[in-house]
């Protein structure tokens, strides 16, 4: 269980930062959605993987924390409303530079872009 979990973790991590690192917006979504989604099982995984546990206190009885169940559950409200805010702001840079490419050099070959890197820097 606990190996599944871990893979689990790892695979949405990994695909969340190979996403991030797209040239275009709706991949970069994603790869945070993804990104957030595995820190939210890391969380809840913190609380412990016992199934077929009582929730209750006692001396003899384990229990799985609360706290990490919290925390996910506040993360999920904060994520939705992350996503929200990051899909809107992609929408709107898509309506003003009619392109949806992150960095804002959509088709430049790299004879191009070497050109305007030595603008900026003066060299």
């Amino acid at each position: 269980m606990e190996l599944l979990f871990a893979l689990t973790i790892g695979v949405l991590t990994s695909s969340g930062v190979y996403l991030l690192l797209r040239a275009r917006t709706f991949p970069v979504v994603v790869g945070l959605t993804l990104l957030s989604y595995a820190v939210n099982l890391f969380l809840f995984s913190t609380g412990r993987l016992a199934t077929g546990g009582q929730p209750i206190i006692g001396s003899t009885a384990s229990y799985s924390d609360p706290l990490p169940q919290a925390l996910v559950l506040t993360a999920i409200v904060i994520g939705f409303a992350m996503t929200a805010f990051v899909v809107v702001l992609s929408l709107r840079n898509l309506a003003d530079n009619d392109d949806d490419h992150v960095d804002g050099h959509q088709g430049e070959d790299n004879e191009t872009q070497l050109t305007r890197e030595k603008e900026v820097t003066g060299k």
